[in-house]
């Protein structure tokens, strides 16, 4: 680590979450305020190993706070995952003398960013949709895709209503689900399903069947992507109660748009933390959201183990659903 830290480097990776403007432009100008030089790199690790660094200046990220998406731009690079490929990325770090690096991004760019602290100074920032990663309350980007899912559950439900139909929304979350779980209880879904969880679509069909015979004649169902196929869902719920259902993927539509306020404040936060960090010459470290504070928490927390979902909530909408 420099004696001095005079120049730093800053990438987004992975998946884009909203709010990761709002991160690095915190992280740009807090830096700048406490006289360092700022490098963004472009595209993230691919960038990085090609050399796709340039300095930045305060008004290089003006106007971005609430722009979704991330200016740098991001990419997976499967080079990164070789020691060949690590060692260039290192190589270009010192080559532009840069004496630590900032990475927003999930748990897998955090790994990226361990293999190359062994010579340069490491801080990262939680950003992905998903709010997956332990160690923190909340990512950059979840609470904005979460509303997001809200706003389009609430027009369907509209068209659900009008045409006596079961909708079955599909949402983003691979092998996490924090999206539909938060998504499902905010707007009343009928079922929630997430890959943490076993679920039985008879209980499901019985449940549709109760709610019909009380006189209820639409429903929402919320669907995890990593829980299984909506249309799948959709067909056997169709063939075992006989109701009309109909399906709707989500998509990339909940990565993108300007961030919510919480968002775009604990963006901001987070990335002021991340300088905080860095001129304290701490490294191996991530800035974290615990008990409604950003604190310094050690980077390898964050893919330890993955933040496991919230039981009780999923049981809370289970018990209101009924």
């Amino acid at each position: 680590m420099a004696s001095e830290i005079k120049r730093i480097g800053v990438l987004t990776s992975g998946g884009d979450a909203p709010g990761m403007n709002a991160a690095l432009r915190a992280v740009v100008r807090k830096g700048i305020f406490h006289g360092l030089k700022v490098f963004g790199i472009s595209r993230g690790y691919e960038g990085l190993i090609h050399g796709e660094i340039e300095e930045m200046s305060i008004g290089s990220v003006a106007d971005i706070v609430l722009r979704g998406g991330t200016i740098l731009k991001t990419a997976r690079s499967a080079e990164m995952m070789t020691e060949a490929g690590q060692q260039k990325a290192l190589d270009q770090l010192h080559k532009q003398q840069i004496d630590a690096l900032v990475v927003i991004g999930g748990d897998g760019s955090f790994r990226g960013a361990q293999t190359l602290a062994k010579g340069i100074q490491i801080v990262g920032i939680p950003g992905t949709i998903d709010n997956d990663i332990a160690g923190t309350d909340l990512t950059i980007g979840f609470d904005t895709a979460t509303n997001t899912v809200i706003d389009a559950v609430s027009k369907i439900r509209d068209t659900a209503t009008s045409h006596e139909r079961t909708f079955i929304v599909e949402v983003m979350g691979r092998d996490c689900g924090n999206i539909a779980l938060q998504a499902g209880i905010a707007c009343g879904a009928e079922s929630i399903l997430v890959p943490e969880i076993p679920y039985d679509l008879d209980e499901i069909n019985e449940k549709l069947k109760r709610g019909h015979q009380r006189g209820k004649n639409h429903s929402i169902i919320i669907v995890s992507e990593g829980a299984g196929s909506a249309y799948k869902i959709g067909e056997e719920l169709r063939s075992r109660s006989g109701f009309e259902t109909r399906i709707t993927i989500l998509g990339h539509l909940q990565r993108g748009g300007n961030p919510s306020a919480q968002d775009a404040v604990l963006a901001a936060a987070m990335g002021g933390k991340a300088i905080e960090i860095i001129l304290a010459k701490e490294t191996n470290r991530m800035t974290a959201y615990v008990n409604q504070a950003v604190i310094s928490s050690p980077l390898e927390v964050a893919y330890g183990m993955r933040r496991p979902l919230n039981r009780s909530l999923y049981d809370l909408a289970n018990q209101l659903s009924i």
